[in-house]
């Protein structure tokens, strides 16, 4: 909880200043999320200052009294959430059964008291009674205003920059438009509008399907949906391999859609459904050349297979890219953008499967085998770790002389430092206070070249990793990110702000952050910086 999940709420409420938050589903130590005092008042307005308004997710109380059975009546449940500090419910539950709570005693009127006044303190900031709402800043926004020239380019900019580039074997990609004379598109997600727009989608403005947006890219284009849908429960591989076989270039479009994975449809296994791996592989292994493949899923996918075959030449993984994600893809293929994204998230092997869904340590656990969860600690085998990303050109880095080796927390006035087993002194971010923390802050000077051939927009990604990892300690640990366009061979300099209590601490058993004296490295690509911490 205090190195993992809570750390990005306490940034939003803190360093973003959110108006509104959501209890979810799940429990914490026995305790619905929507009943939880702790998390919701204790933690969340009286440690970190929130001055907005809680909503459930929806039907979450009901939730909780019906699946949690966290509660005797509805009455109960409804007095549960109030009384923890939720002030709205996205659902009818309250509706229903605040009336009644109140009146069998369950919950007072000043919970509900403050309530309305968290929920109308934010309609008064928003300005709803300032007179008539249309007349207000945000009252008479038109589609034609969402689907303004700007705000289309910018879903074509989003598209562009979140696809990844996973493998680019002997730099097939990216495609010369010129010497492409026949292009053989294959997939059952290469024809489909609708599914780059995943889950929880509004109405696009404008969609073009991928194989419509490379039409326009070689003189030939044929196209073969190969499987039936994303299950892929038959597919027409003889007449795929016919296309390919005649083909320059074949680009496969495969990979998920919502009926694989969306809100209360969770997958069960990480590999491509059905017969989409024998597809790809016989595909592949009758073109002339090494094949493209393409994958748009909203989680991650063990595509070991391709990773490791060599006649799949490049691998991009799209996600769900949005409206504009055809035309991106395209881009990118024949070489107009050049690919930066990173994965968000690690992808693992289909053995992680077995591994309990319910079961969300993030620390390994050695004497049962348990691997750990997320690039922070996990120790398993992978297919792509997160921040992983490939591009055209090539980028180095090194860390400037300004950049510290060396914080010096014992300067520290009043700070109390102990020794634990293994004699390494350490303190707590508490015992430092907010004031010291503030002090101890530094920057770290990182130069980035584009020392390539092709211009390029880069995310640079800096990490802190111990010199020995302790038990408990994360292996490496992302502490800031900045991106940065560059020509090629043109060069900059971009400098993070570090601050040991945040990106220098870890979580005890007890979930206090501390700080350990010792070697620290910051790490950005293949680049090293040794950061001693002394107290």
């Amino acid at each position: 909880m205090a190195d993992t999940f809570q750390p990005p709420f306490q940034d939003c409420i803190q360093k973003a200043q959110a108006s509104g938050i959501m209890c979810s589903y799940n429990s914490v130590n026995g305790i619905p999320s929507c009943a939880n005092y702790n998390l919701l008042t204790k933690t969340a307005r009286q440690q970190w200052g929130f001055h907005g308004y809680i909503t459930s997710d929806c039907d979450a109380v009901q939730v909780m009294h019906d699946n949690h059975k966290y509660g005797n009546t509805p009455e109960d449940s409804t007095a549960f959430a109030l009384k923890a500090g939720m002030d709205i419910d996205c659902g009818d539950y309250l509706k229903k059964y605040t009336k009644s709570a109140v009146m069998k005693k369950k919950v007072s009127q000043v919970h509900i008291d403050r309530a309305l006044h968290n929920l109308f303190s934010i309609r008064m900031r928003l300005g709803l009674f300032n007179g008539d709402p249309k007349k207000q800043l945000y009252g008479n926004i038109s589609p034609s205003l969402v689907c303004a020239p700007q705000h289309q380019e910018l879903a074509l900019e989003a598209a562009r920059n979140g696809i990844v580039l996973l493998k680019n074997t002997g730099k097939l990609l990216p495609l010369s438009k010129a010497k492409t004379n026949s292009l053989a598109v294959i997939g059952h997600n290469a024809n489909n509008a609708y599914i780059l727009r995943g889950n929880y989608d509004g109405p696009p403005c404008k969609y073009i399907e991928i194989l419509k947006a490379l039409v326009s890219y070689a003189k030939s284009v044929q196209y073969q949906q190969g499987c039936n849908a994303a299950n892929c429960t038959s597919a027409d591989i003889n007449q795929a391999v016919n296309i390919a076989r005649n083909a320059d270039y074949v680009v496969l479009v495969m990979g998920l859609d919502q009926t694989q994975e969306r809100e209360q449809f969770d997958r069960d296994d990480l590999v491509l459904p059905g017969q989409q791996e024998n597809l790809i592989n016989s595909v592949a292994k009758a073109a002339k050349k090494p094949v493209i493949l393409v994958i748009l899923s909203g989680g991650p996918v063990d595509i070991s297979f391709a990773k490791y075959n060599p006649k799949i030449g490049s691998i991009l993984w799209a996600g769900y890219p949005g409206e504009a994600g055809g035309i991106a893809l395209a881009e990118i293929i024949f070489g107009e953008h050049n690919p930066g994204g990173k994965l968000p998230v690690t992808w693992y092997p289909q053995a992680f499967v077995k591994i309990p869904m319910t079961d969300m340590r993030m620390r390994p656990d050695p004497k049962t085998g348990y691997p750990g969860r997320t690039y922070r600690f996990y120790k398993g085998p992978k297919v792509y770790e997160f921040g992983y990303g490939l591009s055209y050109t090539t980028y180095s880095y090194g860390f400037h002389s300004a950049t510290p080796n060396t914080i010096q927390l014992n300067q520290l006035s009043s700070v109390k430092t102990v020794e634990n087993s293994d004699s390494i002194r350490y303190t707590s971010v508490d015992e430092i206070g907010s004031d010291n923390c503030e002090k101890a802050k530094f920057s770290a000077h990182v130069s980035v070249e584009n020392s390539g051939e092709m211009d390029g927009k880069h995310p640079v990604l800096l990490f802190v990793k111990q010199d020995k990892a302790r038990n408990g300690s994360p292996i490496k640990q992302l502490v800031g990110f900045q991106s940065v366009s560059l020509k090629a061979g043109e060069n900059s300099q971009l400098v993070f702000e570090i601050s040991p209590c945040e990106h220098l601490s870890s979580a005890n058993e007890d979930g206090l952050m501390m700080i350990e004296e010792g070697s620290r490295y910051l790490v950005v690509g293949d680049a090293e910086h040794p950061i001693n911490i002394m107290m």
